[in-house]
């Protein structure tokens, strides 16, 4: 039996966003320990507020505090928490409606089990010890008995030092495992080798191979070696410099169409100025001492390769 391929990948990509006036005062609010939601021409109130009316589409910035008790109106165990969860400990999601408000909150619930929590039930808010303008200054809720403390109260929205905008880390963790053309393709690859397969009806090579040409939706396993020298058919140069990566800016990625290939693979395009790559430009792999993949391609020093020879894969 081959050996089965398996990594863990991460997908990360910290998303920044400036803030609105609404959602500025919603997330100050919440660093102040007031929660506050938003008023609808119907009279509804919104939390959390949102900057237009999700019925008519008209701006709305009525801004109107809501007491930090509530009701739960659905709610799901989550026996297992995860890295960067809320809670370290078992706990529920719930969506819950605060006092004041027309619409739920999504947020966590610290209870002992599952059989503590049911719809219907009254929380509060527990408040994250130190809070800097994010939905994380509520730590979570808990249970708490109390009536319904009314209807929501006018509020300006004004507080000092006010948040103007927020970081979101965005990230995906899971493991990774290649079917058979995939395993090919990145054992061949370690020996400094190209492969794709050939679909049997159009005759097409796909570069990586998917094991089923995507355009006639048949099985492919006929092997075809390819390049290792190609074509640049489009780039983009980069200039922002992505964390983690010790590559300095600006550099250029670009689409390569390795020679017998009919699908262009992505790769660096290093060994010459970022300005003189272009389209056309001939290029080979480098490869690093023990690298299982090429680090960056560079110019092979032949004459460009004519368009006509690759519009068809950019």
């Amino acid at each position: 039996m081959p050996e089965v391929l398996s990594a863990p990948l991460v997908v990360e990509f910290p998303f920044t966003r400036s803030l609105g006036p609404v959602q500025s005062a919603f997330l100050t609010g919440l660093r102040e320990r007031v929660v506050l939601g938003v008023k609808t021409a119907g009279g509804g109130v919104l939390v959390p507020p949102v900057e237009y009316d999700p019925v008519t589409a008209e701006e709305i910035r009525d801004l109107v505090e809501v007491a930090p008790t509530g009701t739960v109106t659905t709610w799901a165990w989550n026996p297992a928490p995860r890295r960067d969860q809320p809670l370290a400990t078992p706990f529920a999601w719930v969506l819950v409606k605060l006092d004041g408000a027309d619409t739920a909150l999504l947020h966590v619930l610290d209870a002992p089990g599952p059989d503590a929590v049911r719809t219907g039930m009254r929380v509060r808010v527990r408040w994250a010890g130190e809070r800097t303008g994010a939905i994380t200054d509520i730590a979570c809720f808990e249970p708490y008995e109390s009536e319904n403390s009314g209807p929501a109260a006018p509020h300006d929205g004004g507080f000092a030092d006010p948040v103007t905008g927020i970081t979101t880390p965005a990230r995906l963790d899971y493991t990774y495992s290649p079917g058979r053309a995939p395993t090919d393709y990145i054992n061949a690859l370690a020996e400094q080798r190209t492969v794709g397969e050939r679909c049997p009806s159009c005759r097409k090579v796909y570069v990586p191979p998917r094991g089923a040409c995507p355009t006639c939706g048949i099985a492919t396993a006929e092997r075809v070696e390819v390049g290792p020298r190609g074509t640049v058919t489009t780039f983009c140069i980069v200039n922002i410099k992505a964390r983690n990566l010790d590559i300095e800016v600006p550099y250029v990625y670009g689409h390569i169409a390795l020679d017998g290939a009919d699908l262009a693979l992505h790769g660096r395009i290093g060994g010459i100025p970022y300005d003189q790559v272009r389209m056309g430009l001939r290029v080979e792999p480098v490869w690093t001492e023990g690298g299982r993949y090429p680090d960056h391609y560079r110019p092979t020093g032949e004459p460009d390769a004519d368009y006509d020879a690759y519009k068809e894969l950019i």
